[in-house]
């Protein structure tokens, strides 16, 4: 990722967000949460560079910046808790997206956090339905917003979004997991056992208690 305009799409791709430009001037373009109004984009050209400004969480703040050179301390914004992404085509797409992604969810009350959280909790060797992570992350009727979150998931070894199934117990598509048989063979690796593309969800359905 170089450009203004890819870094822009990708926020602007998430959940109730806008584009603005609040300092008159076009070299600001900003995104933010519909909401709470709160800046989680910041993109400037500076150097000639595109620069992103995203919130961090002092937990991975220094990992970002010691895992490339074009991560450094927030320009302009404060140190402790932003970052600024120097967009030189040395960070691979997927990371540049996830630190976008991971400043999203610190400004927003993101139900994206409620569901990675609730997808966490399904053990090994059994599944659960669209609805009901909705259910565990407090809303049943946002199914759709889990199917979304799933498909962002910024941390795919930490989030098992894999256990996820539809109300029948049908495995998803293959763009989810990187390939037609992927969920199938990961399921498989938990000790759950996939027919026809299907998983009984009376053996291997979890019930949260």
């Amino acid at each position: 990722m170089k450009t203004r305009e890819e870094a822009l799409k990708y926020g602007l791709s998430l959940p109730d967000t806008y584009q603005n430009a609040p300092f008159h001037d076009d070299n600001w373009q900003l995104v933010r949460v519909k909401e709470s109004k709160k800046v989680f984009l910041w993109t400037y050209e500076r150097e000639g560079y595109i620069n992103l400004n995203v919130k961090t969480d002092p937990e991975w703040r220094d990992f970002w910046r010691s895992a490339y050179d074009a991560v450094i301390p927030g320009w302009h914004q404060n140190k402790e808790h932003w970052n600024t992404i120097i967009l030189d085509g040395s960070i691979p797409d997927q990371d540049v997206k996830r630190m976008i992604r991971e400043s999203y969810d610190l400004v927003s009350d993101s139900p994206s956090k409620r569901i990675y959280e609730a997808v966490k909790r399904i053990p090994r060797g059994k599944v659960a339905t669209y609805s009901q992570v909705a259910a565990m992350a407090g809303n049943p009727r946002m199914c759709r917003a889990v199917g979304n979150a799933l498909h962002h998931n910024p941390d795919p070894a930490g989030i098992p979004c894999y256990r996820v199934v539809n109300a029948k117990g049908e495995l998803s598509g293959a763009f989810a997991f990187g390939g037609a048989d992927e969920q199938e063979k990961r399921l498989e690796a938990d000790g759950i056992r996939v027919v026809n593309g299907k998983v009984d969800l009376k053996e291997y359905g979890y019930q949260e208690k």
